[in-house]
């Protein structure tokens, strides 16, 4: 039993083309006509491959292959379909699309399984619209936080008003969270997004775990000035304390090498903004990561303590609020043994990493066992309309988990 190729091709190439941008971009913002665009195609291929489909309270778009014990925890299988807005063809795509093909190869074969099979697009993964990701897998979990409806994007939308406008109820949002108990486990293909496939030449990985994200705002206020007039010596200058802390996390983020922690500032606002005047005010993210969380915890109290020592040597004031915090979490053991036994028997000579990146799998590994799939990507370009992976290692990556879902249904 094989996945048809030229069908998860073909999905693929439908999909790029709503909200293409370029000859190989995507901008599919969560909670938009876009990505509702982009479940409705969806929506019919599940519906094609034997499954009934809706949307949620949520904004996650559910396809549902019922089981022959309807009652039995359910097996999950997923990934987004929204996007960064400067991404690629394959960012949480890829998960969707294989995760359908799979059941529709399933069904086209007359299997019908014991226990149910949803496969789902989870809503704003890349949280990037409101500064706050994988809103639906940790909303169907009851793990949303105060203050998220509130979240506004860069046009003062609020997330509440974008589930509306959706066409969500978020009165309803209890109707939509699923029961204690009721996944069985949950599965996830995804691109890679690194090199280390890649470079081994490899069209598949077996993930360890997902490292554990800290994110931060970090806001400096020093005092504006005239840049022609004001002596270094006495400035408070907000600027080059961020310059000196965005050094000060690469420098800890590195300091042993080989290890698989990753420090990065991706953002910076500054006030006023005045090629003249110096900086008042700096606002900046922080992303770090790491999957030994003890190893995390003292490089996070070494960057709080540089960030004391920076402000207090330049005159500035600053505030960190911590906008994600997860521990780094680990896929099931059995779930990884199916996998690499579903690699060995396509000769594929697989090899086991971790992710950087964190994906809904990391919600979901907190109520259920876990197993994720990686595919090859070019050059471990990712979140740009570079991002590649060819055809042939997606159908393979989709076989992988046609035979790993195969094998967890006799579970």
């Amino acid at each position: 039993m094989k996945i048809n190729n030229a069908r998860l091709q073909s999905y693929f190439e439908a999909m790029s083309e709503i909200g293409k941008i370029g000859e190989t971009g995507t901008c599919r913002p969560a909670h938009t006509a876009l990505e509702k665009q982009g479940f409705e195609i969806a929506a019919s291929w599940m519906e094609e491959a034997g499954m009934s489909t809706h949307i949620d309270n949520f904004g996650n778009l559910i396809g549902r292959l019922e089981g022959k014990n309807p009652d039995l925890p359910v097996l999950m299988m997923g990934s987004h379909l929204d996007s960064q807005p400067y991404g690629g063809r394959f960012d949480g795509v890829a998960g969707v699309l294989c995760a359908i093909e799979v059941v529709r190869t399933l069904h086209e074969n007359g299997v019908v399984p014991e226990r149910p099979i949803e496969v789902i697009s989870f809503a704003d993964e890349e949280g990037w619209r409101f500064n706050k990701g994988l809103f639906g897998s940790r909303g169907i979990l009851g793990k949303l936080e105060e203050g998220e409806l509130q979240r506004k994007d860069q046009d003062g939308i609020t997330r509440e008003q974008a589930l509306k406008d959706f066409g969500c109820d978020i009165t309803k949002f209890k109707e939509s969270e699923y029961k204690p108990g009721s996944i069985f486990c949950f599965l996830e293909l995804h691109i890679e997004q690194g090199p280390v496939l890649d470079m081994a030449n490899k069209p598949i990985g077996v993930v360890s775990g997902i490292s554990g994200p800290l994110w931060w705002t970090v806001k400096l206020k020093g005092m504006a000035g005239h840049a022609g007039s004001v002596p270094m010596p006495i400035r408070k200058d907000a600027m080059v304390g961020a310059a000196e802390i965005i050094v000060a996390l690469n420098e800890i983020a590195t300091q042993i090498p080989g290890n698989p922690t990753v420090g990065t500032v991706g953002t910076l606002n500054v006030f006023p903004a005045s090629r003249n005047i110096i900086a008042e005010e700096v606002t900046m993210t922080v992303d770090l990561r790491d999957i030994d969380l003890d190893r995390r915890n003292r490089y996070e109290k070494q960057l709080r303590d540089k960030i004391e020592s920076i402000t207090k040597k330049h005159s500035l004031t600053y505030s960190i609020s911590e906008d994600t915090k997860s521990d780094p979490r680990y896929c099931a053991d059995w779930i990884k043994e199916i996998i690499h036994a579903e690699c060995q028997k396509l000769d594929l000579d697989e090899i086991e990493l971790m992710s950087g990146p964190f994906h809904d799998a990391l919600a979901l590994s907190y109520v259920c066992d876990y197993g994720m799939i990686f595919v090859r990507c070019k050059d471990g370009i990712s979140h740009n309309p570079l991002e590649y992976s060819s055809y042939e290692d997606l159908a393979i990556g989709a076989n992988v988990l046609l035979g790993t879902v195969t094998e967890v249904l006799r579970k």
